[in-house]
Order: C-alpha cells, then structure tokens, then sequence
C-alpha cells in the first residue's frame, strides 16, 4: 500500500486534469453559477421595478429545464406516439426528434443581453438612420391594459428593422419574444437572437410533431405571461400593401388560451418608413413571383457599421421618419375564443390597417403617383395639404411652415433615392421607379378615395 508506483508524466498531467475538473464541477463551478445567478435574480429585480409590466419567471426559466417541460408535455408525448406508428419507428426515435425541434425553438434569454447589449444597440441604430415618431396614445394603450394580462403585439412586416425599431420602442414596457425565420439560423447572428429571448420557425418540413411542438411552446410561453411580437404576414410585405394574414401562430395562441387563466391582449402596431432599406430587394421579388431575398449579409453588415461611424463622427445621414402606432387593443376574452381564426385574423389586420401612420414619403409618393401629368413643387404642397386633410390626425402634428418643409425634405429623399426628379422645374417618376413609388404610395392608399390602383 506504501510502494511508489512510477508513471509516465504524461498520465500523472491526465490524472491532474480530471481531478481539477470533477473538483470544479462537484465544488467550484455550482459556487459560481450561484453567485452569478443570484446578482442576476437581484439585476432582474431592480430592472422589473422601472418596467411597465415586469419580465415573467417563465421567460428567465433555464433552457434546459425549459426544453425537457416541453418534450415531456403529455400533447407532445402523444403526438411523438403517432409519429412513431405512421413513421414505423421506435418511441424513441420519435422522442429525439422532438427533442431536436425543442432544441431549435427555445430561446435561451439573458436579461443582460436584451437590456444591457440588444436595446441599446437597437436604439443606436434606430437613432442612426430615422427619426422616430410614435403614436399620441401608444403609452396610454400599454397602460390600459391588465397587469396580469399576456400582451402579444400584432404588427405588420414592412422591413427588417420592424425587429430593431420595436424592440427600441417596447423596451421601456418589458421584453419582447419575436418568431423568426431560419434566415437568422446562422452563428453567431442565431446565438444573440436566441439571447435576446427570439425563438426559430422552419418555414418548410414542417411536419405534424413539429407544429405540435412549437404550438406548445407558444401556448406555455402565452400561459406564463411572456410579451411577444408576432408577423401575421408571415413575411415582408412585396407591395407595400398589407398581405394576408397566416393562420399558424395565431391558432396556437386561440387553441391554448384558458377561459380560467390569464386572458390574452392583441395590440396591433402599424409600422411605416419614409424609406424602407431593402425596398428594391423586395419589389424584384414581388416581380419574380418569389421570397429569394439577394441582399448579401455583407452588404447589411457594411451599411450597419457605415451608420455607426457616421455617428461617431457627427455625420449622420437619416432616411428619414419611422412611425409606430399602436391600434386599439382586443381582449381574447372579449372577442370569444371559440370565433374562427379567420375572423380574428381579419380583425387585427383591419386594426393595423386603421391605425397606419401617414409619413409624409409616402404621402408625396400618393400625391405623384395619382397626378395626370409632372407638378411643380408648389402644386405637390397644395395636394399635399388637401390630401392631408382627412388623415391629420394620423400623422406628425405640424404648422403650416413644418409642413412645407416636409414635403421639400420628401421631395429631396425621393430624389436621392433616384426615384424622381425635377425637370424643368416639374417632379416626374424617374424611368423604371414607377414601382418603387408604389411600394410607398400603397402604404397609406387606402386612406383615399381617390387612390390608383
């Protein structure tokens, strides 16, 4: 028992290594994640005392603990049984291939990454490249709503931004849970997303235990109170219109509302620009008659770190105007569960569509577009203010003199965006940006009797 035993040093640095690690695993390692999660439950508690409505336990719950409730859910459970018997395989393969879709979907949210990075570089941005312009009432509509109430904001898809300007906005109210495409799927992009607490939906291969899966985690996520940001368009708009609804999410959120539970509040928000990034991009998929988006990630990433520099040195370059207005609220409750999804759907589009704001880009683009011939800078502001009439109370509030001023700086971002010029001293489409000057002009069309389709 006493003898020297002689070993190859290499194994002795081994054997060190393994003992080093089962000690800091066993001793040292659940001592840390205590102390840090204890100075995260204290961070979160001070960041809940100056948020309208407090993050939830559910959304700060560990991923993994929050990916076993989700397989062993008795609804998924059942459902990977079927999958089994059609797919003629073991249980357990089945269970792994939930366990695989509950992998993609949950998020792993950090607090200190949504506040402390996600906001703050959002607002940074947002700041960067718009002038931001919220609706009167979009403060008193958050606050008419019950505090125990699940908040889930209906918004329509005009650009990539709708994630960053919202997210912005609502940060003063709480923390936002976004559906997003595979198109973020991609490290380390797919990483920050799943930490500021986005969740993953595959748009194809979307079989019958998937679908039950991601409705659950929906359904649990709505249960627990987490706020979240749905797209019903399922995608940017191509037109400038609004597109119809899809049903997916939406009828999860109908299917898992408990009459005895907390009820579920849609507030729809209309979102619209001056100048939408990826306008071109999305028009030439329109005309192909597909989704296939040919923005590079390295162009997105050189205009986000152009914006940055300009704003390091004082030279920032607005496009201007965002606006986000919050329509009027609809209570599941009150609305009835047991209504189609169909007429739900239709409802809140309607709402969005009532609450849209008029910028004055769009606005001008309207007023262009619907003239017989070329007008003068004078004729586009007398339009303009006849047009504007019937839609003042949806737009910024101006004197005569802002107005004025607005319409020459809409007139000059068309311009440098090369979809009109002045010739002879008459604004005309630039040949080939007729569509581009739709794109804008639809987002508001639908406030005129006169408009042309």
């Amino acid at each position: 028992m006493t003898q020297v035993v002689e070993i190859p040093v290499w194994l002795f640095v081994l054997v060190l290594l393994f003992a080093a690690v089962t000690f800091a695993s066993h001793f040292l390692f659940p001592s840390v994640r205590w102390f840090f999660r204890r100075r995260l439950e204290r961070a979160v508690a001070r960041l809940n005392q100056r948020l309208t409505r407090p993050i939830e336990p559910f959304k700060l719950a560990r991923r993994y603990d929050m990916i076993q409730r989700l397989i062993y859910d008795p609804e998924v459970t059942q459902e990977i049984v079927n999958y089994a018997h059609e797919h003629g395989v073991p249980e357990n393969v089945g269970f792994e291939k939930a366990r695989t879709y509950a992998r993609e979907i949950v998020p792993s949210f950090s607090a200190f990454t949504y506040f402390g990075l996600g906001t703050r570089m959002a607002r940074v941005l947002v700041r960067a490249i718009y002038e931001v312009w919220t609706g009167p009432r979009n403060d008193a509509v958050i606050q008419s709503i019950p505090r125990d109430a699940t908040i889930v904001f209906i918004m329509n898809h005009r650009s990539n931004m709708d994630y960053v300007l919202v997210t912005y906005l609502a940060a003063r109210a709480s923390a936002l849970s976004y559906a997003v495409g595979e198109w973020a799927r991609v490290w380390p992009i797919s990483r920050l997303i799943r930490m500021m607490g986005a969740y993953f939906i595959r748009r194809k291969s979307r079989g019958a235990l998937y679908r039950k899966v991601l409705a659950r985690y929906v359904q649990m996520a709505t249960k627990g109170g987490v706020a979240q940001g749905v797209f019903p368009e399922g995608g940017l708009s191509l037109t400038g219109r609004l597109m119809p609804p899809k049903m997916g999410l939406l009828t999860y959120l109908r299917d898992g509302y408990d009459p005895e539970g907390r009820d579920v509040v849609f507030v729809p928000v209309a979102i619209n620009y001056d100048r939408v990034l990826e306008d071109r991009v999305l028009i030439a998929a329109g005309k192909r008659g597909d989704r296939r988006f040919g923005a590079r990630v390295s162009v997105v990433v050189g205009f986000v770190l152009r914006k940055f520099w300009q704003g390091l040195r004082g030279r920032i370059i607005r496009f201007g105007t965002a606006g986000v207005v919050f329509g009027e609220p609809l209570s599941l409750r009150s609305f009835g569960p047991e209504q189609p999804v169909e007429a739900l759907a239709g409802e809140l589009m309607q709402r969005i569509e009532d609450a849209m704001p008029v910028l004055m880009v769009p606005l001008v683009a309207q007023v262009i577009r619907t003239a017989d011939a070329p007008l003068t800078s004078a004729e586009v502001l007398d339009r303009a203010v006849i047009m504007s009439g019937s839609v003042r109370e949806h737009m910024p509030q101006m004197s005569s003199d802002e107005f004025s001023q607005a319409v020459i700086r809409a007139l000059t971002l068309l311009t440098r965006h090369k979809v009109i010029g002045e010739k002879g001293g008459h604004w005309q489409v630039c040949a080939g940006e007729e569509a581009v000057l739709d794109f804008y002009a639809h987002s508001v069309s639908h406030r005129f009797l006169e408009s042309r389709d």
